[in-house]
């Protein structure tokens, strides 16, 4: 017997005899709470005709639900009077509400079990076992969060309230930027932070920098949350590529100033060591977590994300890289290699979506950028599939013009060499971070310092 009808009588009841009353019900508590229908028609004409600057009463309940069928038979106004004077006190209607959203909890509970034991007996080549607890564990987050079919449905007033909500907190934060921080001065300046429910790529050829930028995004927005900051957020580290330890090892190259060669061969003089270890101690209250399973499945990536934004309340994902990210579903041969990347985008895009944090994932380019005599990247050199462009609310290309003209040294002494030294100069330690798409703003070049002794970028001196 999941439902309690005579608390939900006595919530009604005590809201019709004082409208007042329902200031005090808890704001998780919505009308779809309710077991019986009737009673949900009822609360939505009390918050409806509340709203409006109405009394809700019996007349004015009944007048709302004249043309409802299901509310006439229940008896209509003799029903509502029935409510009121079953009123015992008004004091507890808190108490009823957390009753009954309890029970409506459970029934839940209990619909999502039985789904996902259905769905188990139906053996099926294109559904695994991991897709029907994919889907559960979906169901469950969604319902501890108060994720309903019925709440996404959003009144555009809505949507322009949080417009204006969003606006005034970017204006009040000395960063003027809505989203979470990536660190750099210029690159939060165009895009305004790392927007919420956006999927963000940033590509590049190799040793142009991908992972060396995620991770100072990553430690500079943890950084920003341990020091108190709004625009920084807690962040999950998907690394496909490199272990945890090795990059815990590339933060603290950057932090203590020295490089992570030595810190890894050992070649660290004893003062040198003391820092290094004083720093460690300084940055373990970072909320910064790195996954560093491989062959991880975008399945899986979903899970872990929804545990951690539910339990940790991070408000950052990124992967590093796409790529290496597996489909989960049945290997369909390498020419097909195209439409898992174009699913894996879809996932990531709506990961972002169902958990209101942004994605920023890495991506790999094609070997087209090093046929041309122009290396700066194009939104079609994008590897293996054009649906991360159109996923992407974002996507930056990282380039550093120094990694090649340092390949084509001339001979010393000659002028082809001393013209190459000027130009060399002039982009040594320099970094341009392409943004070739922006859904929301404009396009561009920034650019950074980047030292790769510590694999660190940071922002020029104006």
């Amino acid at each position: 017997m999941l439902h309690n009808i005579e608390a939900e009588q006595a919530l009604l009841g005590a809201c019709i005899l004082d409208n007042s009353v329902v200031d005090s019900i808890p704001d998780f508590f919505c009308v779809y709470h309710f077991a019986a229908g009737i009673h949900s028609k009822i609360y939505d004409a009390i918050t409806k005709l509340r709203d409006s600057g109405s009394v809700a009463d019996p007349i004015t309940i009944s007048a709302y639900l004249k043309v409802d069928e299901i509310f006439h038979a229940a008896g209509g106004q003799k029903y509502l009077l029935d409510l009121v004077e079953s009123v015992i006190g008004l004091s507890t209607v808190s108490d009823y509400a957390k009753i009954i959203y309890d029970l409506y909890l459970r029934r839940e509970i209990i619909s999502i079990s039985s789904k996902a034991a259905v769905d188990a007996r139906v053996l099926s080549a294109s559904r695994k076992a991991e897709d029907i607890i994919e889907s559960a564990e979906k169901d469950l987050y969604d319902l501890a969060n108060g994720v309903t079919e019925k709440g996404r449905l959003i009144a555009f007033s809505e949507a322009l309230t949080e417009s204006i909500d969003a606006a005034t907190a970017a204006f009040k934060r000395d960063s003027r930027i809505v989203g979470v921080t990536s660190g750099f001065k210029l690159i939060d300046k165009w895009l305004g932070g790392l927007h919420n429910s956006d999927l963000l790529v940033i590509a590049g050829r190799p040793s142009m920098g991908k992972t060396a930028f995620a991770t100072n995004v990553a430690f500079n927005a943890a950084k920003a949350k341990m020091n108190g900051k709004e625009e920084g957020s807690g962040v999950i580290f998907f690394s496909l590529e490199m272990s945890a330890e090795q990059l815990a090892t590339r933060i603290l190259a950057c932090e203590s100033g020295i490089p992570s060669d030595n810190i890894r061969r050992g070649e660290i003089k004893k003062d040198a060591f003391e820092k290094f270890v004083s720093i460690s101690r300084e940055f373990e209250a970072l909320e910064l977590y790195v996954d560093d399973t491989p062959n991880i499945t975008v399945s899986q990536i979903r899970n872990r994300a929804r545990k951690l934004k539910r339990q940790k309340n991070i408000g950052l994902v990124i992967i590093d890289y796409l790529q290496l990210i597996e489909h989960g579903g049945i290997r369909r041969g390498s020419e097909n290699r195209v439409q898992e990347i174009a699913e894996i985008t879809r996932s990531l895009k709506g990961l972002a979506k169902e958990l209101n944090i942004p994605v920023l994932a890495l991506s790999q380019l094609s070997r087209a950028v090093e046929q041309r005599d122009d290396k700066k990247p194009q939104l079609s050199d994008l590897r293996e599939s054009g649906s991360i462009e159109q996923d992407a609310d974002v996507v930056m290309f990282v380039f550093r013009e120094e990694y090649y003209k340092s390949r084509k040294e001339p001979q010393e002494g000659t002028a082809e060499h001393d013209k190459w030294r000027a130009e060399m100069e002039q982009i040594y330690n320099r970094a341009d971070i392409i943004i070739a798409k922006q859904r929301h703003g404009p396009v561009g070049t920034v650019k950074l310092f980047f030292d790769s002794r510590f694999t660190k970028f940071g922002n020029l001196l104006e």
